[in-house]
């Protein structure tokens, strides 16, 4: 406990020190109570309209434990029939209805809409969806459900068409009140009233706002001409003014803060940005989410969705080819990578995957073995999960950048050592053949729990998960004093419940029971490597 309230405490300091010294870039605009600004108009390039997109729409109730499934609050009789409203101001547009699925991938969708070119906030609500055909359309939660707004469902922001940032129900790291919004900016999550186990509709939504912009740099004409000082008509987005690495884009999304006070007339807005893309920042040494990943590496996985101020959990699976002699290839099921996406992304870890479907990356699969051999010490030693780690996630260069951000979990068909084992540096490996055959042992095909419930096992230990209950082999079957003792500790990392959910705890069971999603630690892997 104590090397976490450290750890958090260093974790406050950091970010201190980021806005302390980096808050070089300072602008108030005066407002009204109406929210006019003394401007004529704000953007005097272009007529300013306000465009919404969505990216993504998944649904967090999930089948993760087999002996129970809670009923479905989206859709009793079929997977969701998602869509999307919008209203900018007040005008409302309707996505299309992407039918009978949890998983709305690249949706394709937007609506654009004019605004008024010398009023500053543009008001958008977003509301996620379910279409019933007999017209008893449901509304799903993606909202966290705050103190204005006790039982909301949907989110609500205030656009800004002078920095191009929104704040209200969403907002980028530190810049609103009441610290980091803990889904990260431009994602909402309805697990974020305490909702986990509770199927209460909750879904998470990816989406972003944008305004009309000449150069195509993303960067709104009053914060170009009044706060970086570049020219409106040019596109700056991947200039580095200040040879950090990192462009300017990156500084300009997510350096920004904001803050208001009264005074004579109405409020004051202040308008920083802690990130200044003309003063020098090393990176490498900032980490403000506290999850492994420096602000540097948070760039260089942004084109995955990173965020420098929520939690993100890189994971490389390489998958094993098939056999000469008709052994299948280990390939990992779909149904396992969303049941862990969705326990992760409840709990506002956000999982990224790169299972060889993202392209350009290292991901790839590798020759068939029959079997994996490792052994432990001694002057014998054999350990080619270590030559696979070496071969396919570092490619023979010790320093791949993407040794220090991403954890390592290759499928193999089989193991000498077990059917999955954590073998350092935030590696870890699970067996296709051993794996596939306790699929068997149930009365249906479970398939999909079995492989999430083993790979998340071997990942807890990859994020250093520990307790007196982890990987106690008396705790197997009921039968032995061990199930009983930490029988309330329900976790993949207790062998008594492996194969049968896809969770950790979150220590609210009772007696010897453990919260493992506080105690974890995401930068474990850090600390160690080959």
């Amino acid at each position: 406990m104590k090397k976490h309230i450290v750890s958090f405490i260093a974790t406050l300091l950091v970010i201190s020190l980021c806005t302390t010294t980096m808050l070089v870039m300072h602008a108030k605009a005066t407002t009204n109570t109406a929210g006019t600004l003394n401007d004529t108009d704000i953007d005097p390039l272009v007529d300013v309209s306000v465009t919404v997109t969505i990216k993504e729409i998944r649904s967090l109730e999930a089948k993760q434990d087999i002996q129970k499934l809670p009923i479905s609050k989206i859709d009793r009789f079929s997977d969701p029939d998602f869509y999307v409203k919008v209203i900018i101001n007040e005008n409302e547009s309707t996505s299309p209805i992407w039918y009978n699925t949890k998983y709305v991938y690249n949706p394709n969708w937007s609506t654009t809409f004019n605004v008024p070119d010398e009023i500053e906030f543009v008001n958008v609500t977003i509301q996620l969806w379910d279409h019933n055909p007999l017209g008893f359309d449901r509304l799903c939660d993606i909202s966290g459900n705050s103190e204005e707004r006790p039982k909301s469902s949907d989110i609500q922001l205030q656009y800004s068409i002078r920095t191009g940032h929104w704040t209200g129900d969403d907002y980028v790291g530190g810049s609103f009140f009441g610290g980091p919004d803990p889904s990260g900016y431009g994602r909402a999550n309805g697990c974020d009233d305490n909702s986990y186990y509770q199927n209460d509709r909750d879904c998470e939504l990816w989406f972003d706002i944008n305004q009309t912009d000449p150069d195509g740099d993303g960067i709104p004409y009053w914060t170009e001409v009044n706060i970086f000082h570049t020219d409106p008509t040019i596109n700056n987005a991947t200039d580095d003014p200040n040879n950090d690495g990192i462009p300017l884009w990156w500084d300009f999304k997510w350096g920004f803060t904001q803050s208001f006070h009264h005074g004579p007339g109405g409020y004051f807005f202040g308008y920083n940005w802690t990130y200044n893309p003309f003063l020098y920042t090393n990176y490498s040494n900032l980490d403000p989410d506290n999850d492994g990943l420096s602000n540097l590496e948070e760039y260089l996985t942004s084109q995955w969705g990173s965020d420098p101020f929520c939690k993100d959990l890189f994971i490389e699976m390489d998958q094993m080819m098939a056999g000469p002699n008709g052994e299948p290839a280990s390939i990992f099921p779909n149904g396992a990578k969303e049941l862990l996406r969705t326990a992760y992304d409840k709990h506002n870890i956000v999982y990224h995957l790169d299972d060889g479907t993202w392209a350009d990356t290292g991901s790839e699969m590798i020759p068939f073995d029959d079997l994996t051999e490792m052994s432990w010490g001694g002057s014998n030693t054999t350990n080619e999960l270590q030559q696979i780690y070496n071969d396919y996630f570092l490619h023979g260069n010790t320093s791949n950048w993407r040794r220090g951000v991403f954890h390592y979990g290759p499928v193999i068909y089989q193991c000498s050592v077990a059917n999955g084992n954590a073998f350092g540096g935030g590696a870890f490996q699970i067996s296709y053949y051993g794996l596939n055959n306790k699929t068997k042992s149930y009365q249906t095909n479970k398939k999909d729990i079995v492989f999430a419930s083993a790979y998340m096992h071997e990942t807890g230990h990859a994020i250093a998960i520990e307790n007196p209950a982890v990987d106690n082999s008396n705790n197997k079957f009921i039968y032995q004093l061990g199930w009983w003792q930490w029988r309330h500790y329900k976790s993949v990392m207790n062998y008594g419940y492996m194969f049968t959910m896809v969770d950790y705890s979150d220590g609210s069971h009772g007696k010897n029971d453990f919260n493992d999603w506080i105690t974890m630690d995401l930068t474990a892997f850090q600390q160690g490597f080959f």
